[in-house]
């Protein structure tokens, strides 16, 4: 019975010791997506939608977009957001431009409506 109870005990300390060791690598690597951000050299802001404005709609839209070397923004893809904010908040990063880079890169942009 005391082989039995010491076996599982070293099981659960085997589980947790594995688990321990991978949250530190799950952290690192967001920390890593975060510091590689591209910055914004000119913003253009969004028109509020004049339905959107009239049916008292507001919140947030997100937008992933990729952003060529040379800091144009060549395609998008709405995360999420409501309908009637989303096409304003496309229009408008389109025309935004982000610092040169060695490479292409993929943002995620968030228009605040209110």
């Amino acid at each position: 019975m005391k082989l039995r109870a010491r076996t599982i005990g070293l099981g659960v300390m085997l589980m947790l010791g594995a688990f321990g060791t991978f949250a530190p690598k799950a952290f690192s690597q967001e920390a890593a997506v975060e510091s590689a951000k591209r910055k914004v050299k000119s913003k253009v802001t969004p028109d509020f939608p004049a339905l959107a404005k009239q049916m008292n709609v507001t919140g947030k839209v997100k937008i992933e977009a990729t952003i060529s070397a040379d800091g144009r923004v060549t395609s998008t893809k709405v995360v999420g957001g409501s309908p009637l904010l989303v096409g304003s908040a496309v229009d408008a990063l389109k025309r935004w431009r982000f610092e040169a880079a060695a490479k292409e890169t993929t943002e995620i942009i968030e228009f605040d409506f209110n």
